[in-house]
């Protein structure tokens, strides 16, 4: 394996260590609340709640991964860079004239 991998991004790093976590917590919470369903204990509410904040939790990092990544490509690429949603009229303002003068802003 000589490719090297790209080191992601500290806030992404950093919302992948929350998500697994919050996953983690999410699975203790749940072994909580199957052991306590076992034993019929009044564990079982709390540990019911903890796993439903657990799962919340996870789908909240899940997301904050998403929108980390998205911030950490864009702040890659720079503010003048060409995107991929940027349309025509944008790439025929920047076209030079065919005789080297400068088209009329249409203003």
């Amino acid at each position: 394996m000589s490719a090297a991998r790209r080191r992601l991004p500290d806030e992404v790093r950093s919302a992948a260590v929350r998500a697994v976590l919050c996953v983690a917590f999410t699975l203790v919470a749940l072994m909580v609340a199957v052991l306590a369903s076992y034993a019929r204990s009044g564990l079982l509410t709390p540990a019911l709640l903890g796993m439903a904040l657990g799962v919340f939790g996870c789908a909240w990092c899940l997301l904050e991964i998403v929108i980390a990544r998205q911030v950490a490509a864009q702040r890659a690429h720079g503010p003048h860079a060409q995107s991929p949603l940027a349309g025509s009229r944008e790439k025929a303002r920047r076209r030079p004239a065919v005789d080297g003068r400068r088209a009329p802003s249409r203003g």
